[in-house]
């Protein structure tokens, strides 16, 4: 019986240390600190990202903002730290620009366990703490901040607020630029266009152009011409020409028998000899038994080049009864043939779009009567295909006073 007394004795002495004994508390007690100080950094992590993102200018949205009443606003004060609008009037900044975030008073049980989360976790965030009497208590520094009267005032601040104040400055307003308005001009043959000291400019061309090929510049026409100096010295039965930009020397003598007051010709795209009109029989005379095309003299024994005369689809063919020369022009009647202008001729009128002409260079341009008295534009805007084109100016239309379509079109 003794026995069975002692034995339930030492149960329930065991049992009673198991249940009470210090170690069984300190767990307790520890565990309860740990889900306090989870809960409050959570509240500081939230005020501190939505302070962050008003700083970047991003949006954060968490249902930590709603639970822990969490807002933010930017507030600006004067030199005597009164309320201010947050603009910048005739280029004068507010004095103090500040960004404050609060959250939803916290117990004042838990004043210190959130002192050891911001000296933890924050200990260089700046102004960032718990409101107590005017002041922001801050973890890791025993300084405590004043915070200006209108600041408590705008945000309604209470005691065992976490409060996150953040000082910056208002960004400059950026500064516009208008371009200034540049007027176009137009430039004589033998200069060029260039936006020079915030205008447009006619410059001399370079006079110093480098040619390709056998070729030289010439300053008086502007152009590359061949380089007599490089003509070769070719065998007896044949003679230099120019093919490619590069002196050749070809045979003279072709098997191509041609008719009376013809001579043969060599073709210089093609290399093949053709029949043209002699220019040894040409004579100025008011009445004219033959008609030619212009043709290019050189000196005595050199080879010349005399151009066969033959228009497009969209020229036509004119006659100089005083020297009997022949030449092409455009003809203004064939805009409606298919094999000149493709589309609908129709299309291309109005205010915004007419027809030009492209001509090939400016000799053919002077023989156009119809443009005598308006200057004609060679650019690589314009086609020289010896065709008419359509010009659409768009927005800018066409400028009336210096257009003459079908030949001529300027955009204002």
């Amino acid at each position: 019986m003794n026995i069975f007394i002692m034995i339930l004795v030492a149960l329930f002495m065991a049992g009673y240390y198991l249940l009470d004994s210090p170690s069984q508390n300190i767990v307790t007690q520890t565990t309860e600190y740990a889900i306090v100080q989870s809960d409050l950094r959570t509240i500081a992590q939230c005020v501190a990202a939505v302070q962050n993102s008003n700083i970047n200018g991003t949006d954060f949205q968490d249902i930590c903002i709603q639970q822990n009443q969490i807002i933010s606003k930017f507030i600006c004060l004067d030199s005597r730290l009164k309320k201010t609008s947050c603009e910048i009037v005739r280029n004068k900044k507010p004095a103090f620009s500040y960004l404050v975030s609060v959250s939803a008073p916290i117990n004042p049980d838990n004043y210190n366990s959130m002192m050891e989360v911001l000296e933890k976790y924050y200990p260089d965030a700046g102004t960032f703490g718990i409101f107590h009497e005017n002041m922001i208590m801050s973890g890791g520094t025993a300084t405590k901040r004043i915070v200006p009267k209108e600041i408590i005032s705008e945000m309604g601040l209470q005691e065992g607020q976490l409060v996150y104040l953040t000082q910056y400055e208002l960004p400059d307003t950026a500064t516009e630029f208008v371009a200034p308005q540049v007027l176009d001009v137009e430039c004589p043959v033998g200069t060029t266009k260039v936006f020079r000291f915030g205008r447009w400019q006619c410059i001399s061309f370079n006079t110093k152009t480098d040619c390709g090929g056998d070729m030289i510049w010439d300053s008086d026409s502007y152009q590359c011409v061949p380089d007599e100096s490089k003509r070769p010295l070719c065998a007896d039965n044949q003679t230099a020409v120019m093919v490619e930009n590069v002196w050749e020397c070809i045979s003279p003598f072709p098997e191509k028998q041609c008719p009376d007051k013809m001579v043969a010709r060599l073709n210089y795209n093609t290399l093949e000899w053709e029949c043209v009109l002699n220019p040894t029989d040409i004579s100025d005379t008011t009445k004219c038994d033959h008609i030619f095309g212009a043709t290019t003299t050189g000196a005595l024994g050199t080879t010349l080049h005399v151009p066969q005369t033959s228009c497009t689809d969209c020229e036509k063919l004119i006659t100089n009864m005083e020297t009997c020369q022949a030449a092409c022009v455009p003809d203004s009647e064939k805009l409606t043939d298919p094999a000149c202008y493709p589309g609908l001729a129709t299309e291309c009128s109005g205010g915004t779009r007419a027809f030009y002409f492209g001509f090939p260079n400016r000799l053919y341009i002077d023989r156009v009567q119809e443009l005598i008295d308006i200057p004609v534009m060679l650019d690589s805007n314009r086609s020289q295909n010896r065709k008419f084109n359509c010009m659409d100016c768009g927005e800018r239309g066409i400028n009336q006073e210096k257009s003459r379509p079908p030949y001529i079109v300027i955009c204002n």
